[in-house]
């Protein structure tokens, strides 16, 4: 018996392995959409909308508003370093203070504090 064919612009979804995770199957749906306004476009039978989508993602100005993105990104993850590194920063000097005070005889481990 001979494999069903599919339609034209129909994909064999039942003969695809289920997706892994949500995150998978998210891109699994997005690659068949623009798949099929590809095959639209192509064809002269796009809507307007999947039309004026595609121009807008062709302009200036969609490609500085990415690159302010990408520049934001870079920025969130530098003042999220700083914090770390402020963090880890305050971990050391409270550390210091305490060997300080252990040094100075002022520290927790006096033995001879509660005498």
């Amino acid at each position: 018996m001979k494999p069903k064919k599919n339609a034209p612009g129909e994909t064999a979804a039942a003969s695809a392995r289920p997706a892994s995770s949500p995150e998978a199957q998210e891109n699994y749906m997005i690659n068949l959409a623009m798949k099929l306004v590809e095959k639209r476009l192509r064809e002269g039978t796009a809507s307007s909308a999947e039309t004026t989508h595609f121009l807008k993602l062709a302009t200036t100005k969609a490609d500085l508003e990415k690159k302010k993105l990408e520049e934001e990104n870079k920025l969130l993850r530098a003042k999220t370093e700083t914090l770390q590194n402020a963090k880890n920063s305050e971990e050391l000097y409270a550390k210091a203070v305490q060997a300080m005070r252990k040094y100075n005889g002022l520290g927790e481990d006096d033995e001879y504090a509660d005498s």
